[in-house]
C-alpha cells in the first residue's frame, strides 16, 4: 500500500525494561494488521535524542481508548490514527475524545487515512486538534520519519514546559510554607522538605546545604539548613565548602554535572547560597528551578529575620514596660520575665498552638501595667490594705485594660485582655467583672496561674518567699476556686519544670 521508497527492517522488539523506559512511546491505531507491521519495520531503527521508539498498537478506536485511559502520566508521545475503522469517523471521534474528554493536549496526533474522501484534509485540520495529516498512499518512509521527528520535538518541548510549570507551582507552594514559618528551625525544615518535593526525590538521596552571610559582619557565614550530620561549619565536607566559597567569592552560580550552587543577594545586602548535589547528574530544568527556589529562600529568610527582630523588639518593650511597673512597686523586674516563660510553657501544656503560646508570652508582661494608676502609698504599703485601699488597688485591672485596648496591635490587644482578666476567678469570685470558668479567656486563666505561682515563690514588700510545699498546698486548695482545675493539674504534674524557670531568671541579690 505504501510507495516503493519505503524502507523495511526486521521486526526486532527488545525485552529490556531499561530500553523501554528510555524509549519514546508511540501508539499506532489502525484496523489493518499489515499497517502495524509496516510501521514497525519503517520505524524499527528510528532514534531521536539517543532514544528509540517503543511502538504499541491498537486495532480499533475502542481499544485505543482503553490504552489511553491507562496512560495516566501522558507517557504516550505520539499516536498515529487511522480515520476509518469501526465507522467512517472512528478516528476523528477518537481525536475529539482525546482532546476534549481526556483533556490530553500533550500527546501529538498524526491522522493517517487511505480514504481521504471520508475526511477532507482542510476540514479535518481546521475542525480537529491534530498535529499532522497524512494520506497512506503518499506516506513514504522518509515522510513518516519526518513527521515523527517533528511530533517528538513538539512532545518533548511540551513536557519540558509542563515540568517547568509544575516546578514553579512547587516553588509557589514552598514560598507559602516559608511565609507561614515563625522560627528559623521551622524555616530550615521547610527548606529541606521543599527541595525534596521540587526535585521529586527523597531527601536522603541528595546533599543539601543552605548558607547565609551578612556582608556587614565580614566573611563569616552560617548554616540555615542542612541534611548533613551536625549543624556546624566544621561538619561540612571540604569539597562542599570549597564550592560554596567559590560561589560567594565569584558572586555567581556555579554548577557541575551532579551539583548546583545558587548565589543570590537580597536588597539589604544578605548573601545566600544553596548547595544541592546528587549521586547522578542534575537535569537542566532542575538547575533552573533550584536557582528560582534559592532566590525565594533568600528573600523569605530575610523577611523571617526581620520578623524575628520585630518580635524581639516587641518582647523587650513588653519586658521594659512590665519591669518599669515592677520597679515602681519596689519589686524585681525578673518577675515579668518569669511570668512570660511560665505562661508560654503552661499554654503549650494546655494544648494551645505554638503561635498562641508565643503571643501570650509576648503579652503577659503587661498584666500589671494598670498599677501605674495606683498611688505609691497604696501600691507599696507593707501591711494589709483597708477595704477602701483594696478597692483602689483592684482598679488596676480596669486601668490596664483601658490603657491597652485602643491599640490595633494584636499583642497589646491580648495584653489588654490579660490585664483585665488575670484577677478573675474560676468560681466567679474574682474582679473586676466576676467572670467564671470559660467566660474568662484562656490567656487570662493561664497568666492568673503563672502570676500567682511566681509571686508566691518570690519575696515581696509584704511577705517572704513561700516553700515549694506551701505553694503546692495553695494551688491544691484553690483548684476549681481561684484557678482553672485543669491548669492546676498541669502545673502540679510539671512542678519541677516550672520551678526551674526561677533559676533561669533569678532575682538580683
Amino acid at each position: 500500500m505504501l510507495g516503493d521508497e519505503l524502507l523495511f527492517t526486521n521486526d526486532d522488539e527488545t525485552d529490556l525494561e531499561e530500553e523501554l523506559l528510555a524509549a519514546w512511546t508511540v501508539l499506532v491505531v489502525d484496523d489493518e494488521p499489515e499497517i502495524h507491521a509496516v510501521t514497525r519495520m519503517v520505524l524499527g531503527d528510528f532514534v531521536f535524542e539517543q532514544r528509540p521508539l517503543n511502538i504499541i498498537t491498537a486495532s480499533s478506536a475502542a481499544e485505543a481508548r482503553d490504552i489511553l485511559v491507562a496512560d495516566t502520566h501522558n507517557a504516550i508521545a505520539v499516536a498515529i490514527i487511522d480515520v476509518v475503522m469501526e465507522t467512517t469517523q472512528a478516528g476523528l471521534e477518537l481525536v475529539r475524545w482525546v482532546r476534549e474528554t481526556r483533556n490530553n493536549h500533550v500527546i501529538r496526533l498524526i491522522l493517517r487515512t487511505g480514504q481521504p474522501g471520508e475526511a477532507p484534509e482542510e476540514r479535518v485540520i481546521r475542525d480537529y486538534d491534530i498535529n499532522d495529516y497524512k494520506n497512506k498512499t503518499e506516506l513514504t518512509a522518509m515522510r513518516l520519519k519526518t513527521s515523527m521527528y517533528a511530533a517528538l520535538r513538539a512532545y518533548r518541548d511540551i513536557r519540558l514546559i509542563e515540568r517547568h510549570r509544575q516546578g514553579l507551582e512547587k516553588i509557589i507552594s514552598a514560598t507559602t510554607e516559608f511565609i507561614e514559618c515563625d522560627t528559623l528551625p521551622q524555616f530550615a525544615s521547610a527548606i529541606l522538605n521543599q527541595i525534596s518535593v521540587l526535585l521529586a526525590i527523597e531527601t536522603s538521596d541528595i546533599i543539601c546545604c543552605a548558607i547565609t552571610r551578612d556582608v556587614k559582619s565580614g566573611n563569616q557565614y552560617k548554616i540555615l539548613a542542612t541534611n548533613l550530620q551536625g549543624k556546624s561549619l566544621s561538619t561540612i565536607p571540604a569539597k562542599v565548602q570549597i564550592r560554596i566559597e567559590e560561589a560567594l567569592n565569584q558572586h555567581s552560580n556555579i554548577q557541575g554535572s551532579d551539583y548546583f550552587v545558587s548565589y543570590f543577594t537580597t536588597r539589604r545586602g544578605m548573601e545566600n547560597v544553596l548547595y544541592v548535589a546528587k549521586n547522578e547528574p542534575l537535569e537542566p530544568v532542575q538547575h533552573h528551578l533550584l536557582s528560582f527556589f534559592a532566590n525565594n529562600i533568600a528573600v523569605s529568610h530575610e523577611n523571617l529575620t526581620l520578623r524575628e527582630v520585630i518580635r524581639d523588639s516587641q518582647r523587650e518593650l513588653s519586658y521594659i514596660i512590665g519591669e518599669a511597673v515592677e520597679l515602681r512597686s519596689k519589686e524585681t523586674g525578673s518577675h515579668v520575665r518569669r511570668v512570660a516563660h511560665i505562661s508560654a510553657l503552661l499554654a503549650r501544656h494546655y494544648g494551645l498552638p505554638d503561635n498562641e503560646a508565643e503571643m501570650i508570652k509576648l503579652a503577659s508582661p503587661l498584666h500589671d501595667v494598670g498599677k501605674v494608676a495606683i498611688p505609691d502609698l497604696i501600691l507599696n504599703k507593707p501591711g494589709p490594705h483597708t477595704d477602701e485601699e483594696r478597692q483602689i488597688m483592684q482598679t488596676h485591672a480596669k486601668a490596664g485594660f483601658d490603657m491597652l485596648r485602643k491599640s490595633d496591635n494584636p499583642i497589646l490587644q491580648l495584653g489588654a485582655t490579660i490585664a483585665h482578666e488575670h484577677h478573675e476567678c474560676w468560681d466567679g469570685s474574682g474582679y473586676p467583672n466576676g467572670l467564671s470558668e470559660n467566660a474568662i479567656s484562656a490567656a487570662g486563666r493561664i497568666v492568673a496561674v503563672a502570676d500567682v505561682f511566681d509571686a508566691l515563690g518570690s519575696k515581696r514588700c509584704y511577705k517572704g518567699p513561700w516553700s515549694e510545699t506551701q505553694i503546692r498546698e495553695y494551688f491544691t486548695e484553690q483548684r476549681g476556686k481561684q484557678f482553672d482545675p485543669r491548669l492546676v493539674d498541669l502545673l502540679l504534674a510539671n512542678f519541677t519544670t516550672f520551678t526551674a524557670i526561677r533559676g533561669q531568671f533569678p532575682d538580683p541579690q
